[in-house]
């Protein structure tokens, strides 16, 4: 089930596709999963359809699922990709904080977005 939270700064859309996408990027929804029709998760979650048609057009757009005309909605082939990716990331950080890496540092290089430099030796 799906929780979606009406009081929160973020458009239902947005919600809906957040929602997918943390369930695709930690392999709760694998790949050539069938996502829940138009009609019957706006039903569901009681809300207009042409909502739940903007999140999948936004998840279409970054790749995460596909729309076979006739047949619906499938997550893409590259959710295997991401969660193994994610398993590997986990693994690095793991290893990073064995080696002395402090949470403030492994946040900080991710603002500033990567491209570790060596110190010269």
């Amino acid at each position: 089930m799906m929780n979606l939270e009406f009081r929160d700064s973020r458009p239902i859309y947005s919600q809906i596709a957040d929602n997918f996408r943390n369930q695709i990027t930690t392999g709760i929804l694998r790949r050539d999963d069938k996502l829940p029709s138009v009609r019957e998760l706006a039903s569901e979650l009681a809300i207009n359809p042409n909502t739940i048609q903007r999140a999948y057009r936004e998840l279409e757009t970054q790749g995460m699922i596909v729309t076979i005309p006739g047949k619906g909605c499938f997550v893409s082939g590259s959710s295997d990709d991401l969660f193994e990716l994610w398993q590997a990331f986990d693994h690095a950080v793991t290893q990073l904080m064995s080696r002395g890496i402090s949470k403030q540092q492994l946040l900080e290089y991710l603002i500033q977005g990567g491209n570790y430099n060596a110190p010269n030796e």
